[in-house]
């Protein structure tokens, strides 16, 4: 496994699916994973310990509110953790916040609110400075983006 996604509570599964399908399509394994950074902080530190065991090169964690999650799991391990803030209480801003300002010398990667599919972005970017194979997929990925782009805009717009 190279990825894990893990999020604070089975209400995030939706949003965090986005990420999971992204890292299918580039054939990035992965696994998921719900860990609450109060709930149960021991499970949390142990399955960290576990994913540096079995090799995880990148972490993706994604939490709502307060946020915590991906700042706790980044103070646990030096894998590069990317943080999905998920939509609640103030519309997100509060979990953005709380992830894209963590204290200097622990950091976290940010997407935008509800974004996981970036953060899979992300992590595959993270991974192709690895393995080639990965790296062709994302380079064919963004040919095919630009192409298709150009095809649905080439006649312009009626207004």
């Amino acid at each position: 496994m190279k990825v894990a996604i893990i999020f604070g509570s089975k209400s995030d599964t939706e949003v965090m699916k986005k990420a999971s399908n992204v890292l299918k399509e580039f054939d990035i394994e992965h696994k998921g994973y719900v860990l609450s950074a109060h709930r149960v902080p021991e499970k949390l530190s142990e399955t960290i310990k576990e994913l540096e065991n079995k090799g995880v090169e990148c972490i993706i964690a994604g939490a709502g509110l307060a946020a915590h999650l991906p700042g706790v799991i980044a103070s646990q391990t030096v894998i590069p953790v990317i943080g999905v803030p998920i939509k609640a209480g103030l519309e997100g801003m509060d979990a953005l916040l709380s992830i894209v300002q963590m204290p200097k010398q622990i950091p976290v990667a940010t997407v935008g609110i509800n974004n996981s599919a970036n953060a899979a972005m992300l992590a595959a970017e993270i991974l192709a400075l690895k393995y080639p194979e990965i790296k062709n997929k994302l380079i064919k990925y963004r040919e095919t983006m630009k192409e298709n782009f150009i095809k649905e805009n080439e006649q312009g717009v009626e207004f």
